[in-house]
Order: structure tokens, then sequence, then C-alpha cells
């Protein structure tokens, strides 16, 4: 692989616009290239045995030692053969005897000669490019800093809290002892008496600082866990955060501090490939202009950049190796191996089994759509008497999984897109590091779920069809809810397969989504949410199980008689409102939090969409001119509020004066015209809902719960459409902020100005 590539793959893609634009280098190089050659008139012909002889001779030259033994043997060079001069620009924090706010710049010193100005260009683009990602690794190291300081603050309590917890009577004057220049990240085994600590203040002949208790009079815990009894309590003031020194608290605390020592590491990890990576980076370019200008410029633009603090800077090291320590010594019982796989993680691997199933899956899932295509056209079934039964009972009993495979294709897609054009979807969701689902783990799931719904399906037509078995009619009648049941063991199901860490994800989404707003809304919520706003016949398809199975009509396959109630209909109106609902509840907790004054709109435009269902399942039910103009009003008007959201807010686009006219300043397709059709296609697919207005749904040719599965197909791709789109802009926002890590809640609050005790 080339190093442009390598270096690409290799990037922290929210902070790419921070690296350096080796790609851009490379194109003024190759304009010096071309501009050389066009003024060399004739190129003297090697003798072919030239490269071999360069080889050949290269095997005889001395050794020059792993230790440089020989010293600097290159030979010394004369001002007339220097080519650059390199200057450190003082800027104003200089004056003080800060060497790191230098800004260096380049001197050509062959801008008289033919094509300098093309040499002047690029080394003009070369300073430009070092102070950028100097400056910028410069910030984000004071920014580690600071925050390492907050960290040692939080240790300090966390560590004053475990003895409290765990011996609450230590508070003799020995505890409380400060021993000058103290440092209180060592702590010693928990005892039950101060003598014995007093005993083991000394260990292996080495002195051990104790911790201050004193701490704890000046911080605050905030380790109470987000439940929707706490946020009620919280609202109506309630909720304390003084601490009652249980371990509960020190069970939620050292969580959370833990959590920010893995993200804090994270951020160092990146943070020192960013300066290796750069550093190799202008090491590659500077040796390409040497080489296509034939003169030597890299050892001196290299020795700048090994004087630069990007070179020189070990506070990220250092960093890193205290991190290390104290979260093997405070969170893993001093077992290094277990702290490194949690500090680094794994590559996940891909996994050559996983493609073999997705395969067979999918071959499978062919081969039982041919053979139901075959028994229906040869038992002539789509004229047969019971027929219109089938559609009425069976078939909504299927299409709901129906409607899950797809949803699980469309966000196969999307995660295949989103890896290839480098959108962080597992930072952007918080998946845990290494879970996340890549398109062929999606496409096994989807697969699989495919192979079982089909042959249920088939089953259930050959079990009518064979005489054998038609006194066994109520069992067949269960295939479809045994697969509904099967499919809800093994997302509960507390064993490490199938998934584990996803399926937990999964669920402790949807339990917030639930009981909405009393959690804080987090993206994986809201996103969830979105979905289940595309899955409404889903949800539906769901009542009319426990409608067909409660009420015992599988018995006599007649699932007329449950939906003729009046209970039936107010539900099957609920359950469509319902997930708006949801969306609008999440957007008033994030409005009176305070972290966006747009979701007042966004909340209600789900509202607007609240009224249209509600009109257009009431006109659904009732018909009648007065309700088809009531449904028909109120879905334009909704119709019109969520397109305009979701091309201009949720995506980005439609911005008149960006770089892209009518979309956005950054994209990151390569073709423009796709965001176009994205936007029509949006608009054309949001209009489904004219189906049930205007009465398409009984037609001839076609069954009524036919047509209604087709345009919930509709919408599922939509929202697979608006999915890509929604977090490529995500992605972008984060990209704008430099935001790589996830922002972790810190278990203690202080005042400001708390020095360590």
């Amino acid at each position: 692989m080339k190093f442009g590539k390598e270096f690409a793959s290799q990037m922290v893609p929210e902070w790419q616009e921070a690296y350096m634009n080796y790609n851009y280098l490379k194109t003024l190089l190759k304009e010096i290239l071309i501009f050389r050659r066009r003024m060399t008139t004739s190129a003297p012909v090697k003798p072919r045995h030239s490269a071999s002889l360069k080889r050949r001779v290269s095997l005889f030259r001395a050794f020059s030692g792993l230790t440089s033994r020989y010293g600097n043997t290159s030979p010394k060079k004369d001002k007339e053969d220097e080519v650059i001069l390199v200057s450190a620009m003082q800027e104003a924090d200089e004056e003080q005897g800060d060497q790191d706010s230098r800004s260096y710049q380049t001197i050509f010193l062959r801008s008289s000669k033919d094509g300098g100005e093309f040499e002047l260009v690029f080394f003009k683009r070369l300073d430009h490019e070092f102070n950028k990602v100097n400056s910028f690794y410069k910030e984000k190291v004071e920014e580690v800093v600071k925050e390492a300081e907050e960290l040692n603050i939080q240790m300090d309590a966390l560590i004053a809290l475990r003895i409290k917890v765990n011996d609450p009577y230590a508070v003799s004057p020995f505890i409380n002892q400060k021993t000058p220049g103290s440092y209180p990240l060592e702590t010693i085994k928990e005892s039950e008496t101060s003598e014995e600590k007093q005993e083991e203040r000394s260990v292996d002949g080495k002195e051990y600082n104790m911790a201050s208790l004193e701490v704890l009079n000046q911080v605050k815990i905030n380790a109470t866990k987000e439940t929707p009894v706490a946020t009620m309590k919280s609202v109506f003031h309630l909720l304390k955060s003084d601490f009652n020194f249980n371990k509960n608290e020190l069970k939620e605390a050292q969580g959370k501090l833990k959590q920010a020592f893995i993200e804090f590491h994270e951020k160092l990890r990146f943070l020192k490939n960013y300066a290796f990576l750069n550093q190799l980076a202008f090491s590659k370019i500077m040796k390409k202009y040497d080489k296509i200008t034939s003169r030597n410029a890299s050892d001196a633009y290299l020795q700048m950049i090994e004087e630069s603090y990007l070179s020189q800077s070990d506070e990220v090291a250092k960093l890193i190796d205290r991190v290390e320590a104290a979260f093997v010594k405070h969170f893993c019982n001093g077992n290094r191996h277990q702290a490194m796989d949690t500090l680094r993680p794994k590559a996940k691997r891909e996994k050559h089994r996983v493609t073999f199933f997705v395969g067979c899956f999918f071959g499978c899932s062919l081969a039982l759509m041919v053979a139901i295509i075959v028994v229906i056209h040869n038992r002539d079934l789509l004229n047969s008497e019971g027929r219109t039964l089938y559609m009425d009972t069976i078939f909504p009993l299927y299409s709901l999984f129906g409607f899950l495979v797809l949803h699980l294709l469309m966000y196969a897609g999307n995660v295949y897109y989103w890896t290839r054009y480098r959108v962080n979807y597992s930072f952007i969701f918080g998946y845990k590091a290494g879970t996340e689902l890549g398109f062929k783990e999606v496409l096994l799931l989807g697969t699989g779920l495919s192979v079982l719904t089909l042959a249920g399906i088939l089953s259930n037509l050959e079990m009518q069809m064979d005489q054998r078995t038609q006194s066994y009619k109520a069992l067949t009648e269960l295939v479809p809810l045994g697969l509904v049941i099967f499919v809800l063991l093994i997302a509960i199901c507390p064993f490490n397969i199938v998934y584990r860490a996803n399926r937990y994800f999964l669920l402790v989404c949807l339990w917030h989504c639930i009981c909405a707003p009393f959690y804080t809304v987090t993206l994986p919520d809201f996103f969830l949410a979105d979905q289940f706003t595309s899955q409404v016949q889903l949800l539906r398809n769901l009542q009319f199980y426990v409608c067909y199975y409660g009420w015992g009509d599988y018995k006599k396959r007649d699932g007329e008689a449950c939906k003729k109630s009046d209970v039936y209909d107010i539900m099957y109106i609920i359950i469509a409102v319902l997930p708006y609902w949801i969306r609008v509840l999440q957007c008033l907790r994030r409005l009176f939090e305070g972290h966006d004054s747009t979701q007042a709109l966004n909340g209600i435009k789900y509202f607007s969409t609240i009224v249209a269902v509600v009109a257009r399942t009431i006109h659904s039910q009732k018909k009648g001119i007065t309700l088809q103009i009531i449904a028909g009003a109120t879905s334009v008007f909704a119709t019109i509020f969520s397109t305009y959201w979701d091309i201009v807010k949720d995506w980005g686009l439609l911005c008149r004066n960006s770089e892209n006219p009518w979309l956005r300043d950054k994209l990151i397709l390569p073709k423009r015209s796709i965001y176009f059709i994205a936007m029509v296609l949006n608009v054309i697919l949001r209009l489904a809902w004219m189906q049930t207005v205007l009465n398409f749904t009984d037609t001839a040719f076609l069954h009524r719960n036919a047509m209604i599965a087709i345009v919930a197909c509709l919408e599922i791709i939509r929202r697979g459409i608006w999915n890509f789109f929604r977090l490529e802009n995500e992605h972008l926002n984060n990209v704008g902020k430099f935001r790589a890590v996830k922002s972790v809640p810190l278990p203690f609050s202080h005042e400001d100005g708390i020095k360590h005790l």
C-alpha cells in the first residue's frame, strides 16, 4: 500500500483536517516534476545493467552499525550547497521564554533559477502545514494536561472515599497526616484498624504516602445512578449530592472514573499516533522533493522538525505511562495484562466463518423463495378460495419479520458505506471498543432471520396442503408465534452468544426510549426512536399478534373477530402514535436541559405528525369526505415540515452560500448528484401517506394488506437513506469540533481552585 493511502487509513477521522495535507503537497511536487521534464530537452539513456550494478555495489558497503558506531559520517555541506534556510518566528509568548509558541518559515535560496516559483509555492505550503500540525498538537497537549489535573483531583476523592467506606473509623491523625511532597496516587490495602495500617506504612522497605480524607469535605458526589426515580427527585430538588459513604456510591464513582481513564488513555494514544504519523509524512514528502529536484533540502527541514515542539514534547508519553500505572494499580488490582486489554483493545479481526454463513443463509433464502413461488404456482393458491383468509390472518403475522429483515439489510448497507467513507459510526453511537457490528455481521443476522421466516411460511403452506396434517390446523397457526418467541428469547438471552454486547446496548436504548423523558437523551436513544417511527406497521402487526393469539382466534383462523372491537381500534391509533410521542418527550427533555433550543421546533414537528397519523387512521376506519379533507390537510403540513427538517436540519443540506451550492461545505460522497437524488427520493417516499387518504389500498389486483406492506417497506427504505446522511452530518460536526473521544461525566464535583491534599 502506498504511503498516502496508509496515512489516510490511520488518521483519526475527526482530526483529519488537522493532519498534514499530504495529497496536496504531492500535487505541488508533480507540478515541479512536470516543469522540469519540459525543461529537459533530452534524457540520457541508462544502460540496462545500471540498476543491478548499483544493487551489487551496495552489498559491499561498510556496515554502519546498529548504534551508529562510526558517528555521523555524512559529509558537511558548504554554504553554496544549501537549498533552504529554516527560521523560527517568535510570537508574543516567546518574549517571555515560551519556546513552544514558534511558527516556522522556510527561505528558498534557489528561487532565481528556472522553476523556482513552483518550489517557492511548495515550501510556503509546507510551512503552513507544519505550523498547523505543530499548533494543533500543542493545543491538544495543553488540553490533556488540564484533564490530567482534573483526574488527579477525582482520584484523590475516590481513594479517600474508598478508605471512608471500607473503614469508616479510619480517622486517626496518621491517616490525615500529610507528608510534604506527598502525592495521593499510592494506596495501601485497607484493613480493619488504624494500628494495622500503621504497620503497613512501610512495606518491603518502601514508604507509602497515605491519602487524606480532608478532600471529602471539598467535593460533592455526582455518582448517583440515573434512574426515573432519581430524575423525579432532581426535578423536585429532593436529590442530594452529599456523601452517604455507602458501597453503592463507591461502586458508581469507581465505574465512572474507570471509564474516564479509558477515554483519556485513548485520547493520549490518538495524540501520540498523530505526532508520529505527521513526522513520518513530512519525512516522506521531503524525500520526494529531494528525489524530484535532485537537491538535498530534507536534512535541514527534518532537523527543524526534530527541534520543534511536535518532536521534543514528551508530555504525552509520560502521561500514557502514568495513566497505565494508575489504572493497573487502582482499577485492576495490579493485573497489568487485564489493564492493557482494557486500555488497548485489540483490533477487531474479520472472521471468515461469518462470510461463509452469510453466503450460506443468502443461498438458502433464495432457494426457499423459489420453493414458495413454485408451491403457490402449482397449487394455484392466488385464485383459491382461502386467498383472502390467508392474507387477512397469516400474511400480517409473517410480514412483521419481513419488515425487520428489510431494516437489517438497510442498516447493513449503511454500515458498509459508513466504513467505506470513514464515518466513525462506532464512536457516534458510543459502542464499546471492538463490539460494533460490521456490515457482514448485520447481514448474518438479517439473512439468518430471513431463512427462519421463509421456512416458516413454506411449512405453513405445506401443512395446509398435506391431507395428513389437516387435523393439526391449530398447531400450524402457532409457527409464527414460535418465531416471535424465539427472536425475543435470543434478544434477552443473558449468555454470551449472538453478539451479547450489542443486544444489551439495544435493550438499554430501548428502555431509555420507553422511560422518556426520565433519562438524559443521547444520540443512540433518539436514533432508535426515529427507527420506530418508520416501523409503525411492525408495531401494529405485534398488536395483531396479541389479538390473534390472545383471543384464541388462531384455533379457527379468524382474525376479524377482535378487529371489530372498539378497544382494538383505539389501540390501533395509540400504537401508531407511540413512537412519535416518545420523540416529543425526548425533544422536551433536551429543551429543558438547555442543550439545543431548536428542539422546541423539533417537538412541534413530531406533534404535527401525531395529528396527521390520528387523522389518517380515523379516516381509514370510518371514511367520509370531511375526515378525508382533515387527514389530507394535516398530512400535507406534517410532510412539508418533516421534509424540511430532514434535509436542512438532520442532513445539513440546502445551504445557499456553501462551497457546494445548495448542499454543504463538506461532503463525504465523491459525487454531488447523489445528495440531490437522496433529497428527491426523501420527498417522494414521504408522500406514502397518500395511499391511505386517496384509498389506494382498495385495489382489485392487490390485496389491501399487501399494499400496506409495500408502503411500509418504502418507508423503511426512506429511513435507511436518512440514516446514512444523518450520521454523515453528525460525523462532519464532530470533525469540525475535533471531537474524537467521548466525554464521560466525572463522579465528583468540586469548587474551583481545589488543590491536592
